[in-house]
């Protein structure tokens, strides 16, 4: 495992890359993540592969945004430049939650870099919010942001304590202009010219919670997916061992076509 910094498009960004052989994958972490919390699963494919994961700007070790942009574009555009610094020209994209969608968002864009995309319980249509319910969630932010994404982020985390108690210290670790501005491209995300724009194998992981119309996998003709049970939002925390096992089928039907 090599941690390198490199130059993003807003700052420096911070990168864990390691393994060899295979296809590379490149994993892209959730709002108020970081790349070790994919540490399980850098671990497991690094036995066989190389496996790149960022901190987006604004997040773990890397730059805040000198240019105050944390759109799900802009935050491709640090999916871009790992990409193009590290050599890696055709990879297996891999993003959870808000990173599953700027993972669709850099796919879209640049279909013939991405041999598969892999979404872990990813954001949904925002066209399918309801404009009150969005501005609602918005004007909590804004009153009492603390308090208020505090008890957003416990509701979410799941049934596993400590768990739970590392993502609300990653939380606190990430700007507040980061968390409302992104909030504020989730509500309003439209997936469907990235979606149009790939073609290629895709396959979302989701909690039962994430099954419902305004979910990716739903879309359009739809796309292939799997539940996983007993778990919050981030389901490669609490459940490491599947969603590698996970993984690994995704990888395995690659290989096949």
């Amino acid at each position: 495992m090599t941690s390198v910094r490199i130059a993003g498009p807003a700052g420096a960004l911070a990168v864990d890359d390691g393994g060899r052989g295979g296809v590379p994958l490149l994993l892209a972490h959730s709002l108020a993540g970081n790349s070790a919390q994919w540490s399980h699963q850098l671990e497991y494919l690094r036995a066989t592969r190389r496996a790149v994961a960022l901190d987006f700007r604004g997040h773990g070790s890397s730059d805040p945004s000198t240019n105050h942009d944390y759109t799900l574009a802009g935050l491709a555009g640090d999916i871009a430049a790992v990409a193009d610094t590290l050599s890696i020209p055709r990879f297996v994209l891999v993003g959870h939650s808000m990173g599953g969608g700027v993972a669709l968002t850099y796919a879209g864009a640049h279909p013939n870099r991405v041999t598969g995309l892999l979404l872990v319980d990813p954001i949904g249509d925002g066209k399918q919010i309801p404009t009150h319910e969005a501005n609602a969630f918005l004007e909590g932010l804004n009153a009492d942001y603390d308090a208020f994404i505090r008890e957003y982020w416990t509701q979410i985390a799941g049934p596993n304590a400590a768990v739970k108690e590392r993502l609300l210290a990653d939380l606190r670790a990430t700007p507040r202009e980061a968390v409302v501005q992104v909030f504020r491209e989730v509500m309003r995300f439209d997936p469907d010219p990235a979606l149009a724009g790939y073609r290629g194998p895709i396959l979302s992981v989701v909690t039962p919670n994430n099954d419902q119309p305004f979910s990716l996998h739903r879309l359009g003709k739809g796309f292939s997916h799997r539940i996983v049970t007993g778990t919050g939002h981030w389901i490669q925390l609490d459940k490491p061992d599947q969603i590698n096992q996970i993984v690994e089928e995704f990888l395995e039907t690659i290989r096949s076509r």
